[in-house]
């Protein structure tokens, strides 16, 4: 597998300039991505290694605002052994010891001393995993020294008492360090953080999930995280194993793919290795993307 390219991907949403910015390649197992999805379905879609694994991306926005900078989410940052990196198929080592996504902010002329609001979708790894990193002494510190850091309450109280499901895809080290530096903010429900990005509740991956609508100019942009992680799970029925409630997260979707046609949002898909964003429609049958 290969780190999916480009690395920064730059548009403008209203007012706003947004950046697309490839935080590192994955690879996991299709069928645990597609759930009760035969193979010879999804792999039209997407195929398949010789492990079984299918190449995604860790998509990471980063919105020019107002206060300043906003990223949503931040990939699987650099604390992680060898042997972890092999089993999920990451890559996202950049140059001189960085992170690919510190590479992205590098080479647009930022650096993560200027976030000023980090937003996470969820606490899993490869999706928080970025929010601390390890310094040469091997300390484990926050990433981003000057932003409050934006969660679901209950993602945290999920996230802090796992069970045999769950632990495997929560590390205290990507979150704790944040809480300890008084820099972590949880919010309880839909709710505007900044003029025109809100969070919206999310659930069915996880309980709390969340994802984050942005409007500007009465342009709208929906941060889909995990709840539509790539194009080619627009379909209601295409759910990942992983998900603990995937019957809610197939009402959630019905819910948000509805507004998102009926009001032409520009979807951005995290983990699609090849599409950043695109438009949905329904074709009478299904969802899929606008020009397909």
């Amino acid at each position: 597998m290969t780190v999916p390219q480009p690395l920064v991907e730059t548009r403008t949403l209203g007012a706003w300039t947004v950046h697309a910015i490839q935080a590192g390649g994955q690879a996991l197992d299709g069928g645990a991505m597609f759930g009760v999805v035969p193979k010879p379905l999804w792999e039209r879609r997407i195929p398949a290694d010789a492990r079984n694994r299918i190449p995604l991306g860790m998509r990471c926005l980063l919105v020019e605002h107002d206060i300043g900078l906003v990223l949503i989410d931040n990939g699987a940052g650099n604390k992680e052994s060898a042997k972890f990196l092999d089993i999920y198929g990451i890559e996202n080592a950049g140059a001189d010891g960085r992170t690919l996504l510190e590479d992205g902010l590098r080479s647009l002329g930022h650096r993560p001393e200027e976030v000023a609001l980090m937003i996470d979708t969820h606490l899993h790894f490869d999706h928080a995993g970025g929010n601390t990193y390890r310094d040469a002494e091997g300390r484990i510190l926050p990433a981003f020294p000057n932003a409050r850091y934006i969660v679901q309450r209950g993602e945290y109280e999920w996230a802090t008492r796992t069970n045999e499901r769950t632990a495997a895809s929560y590390f205290p080290n990507n979150f704790e360090p944040v809480k300890a530096a008084g820099l972590l903010d949880l919010v309880e429900g839909d709710r505007e953080l900044v003029p025109g990005i809100r969070v919206v509740r999310t659930p069915g991956h996880t309980p709390h999930h969340q994802s984050i609508v942005l409007e500007s100019h009465g342009e709208i942009a929906f941060f889909l995280g995990d709840l539509v992680p790539t194009a080619a799970h627009l379909p209601l029925p295409w759910i990942m194993g992983y998900d603990v409630e995937p019957l809610v997260t197939l009402e959630t979707k019905r819910k948000y793919l509805r507004l998102a046609a009926d009001e032409g949002w520009l979807l951005v898909f995290e983990h699609d290795a090849a599409v950043s964003w695109g438009r949905v429609v329904h074709d009478g049958k299904s969802y899929r993307l606008e020009g397909e």
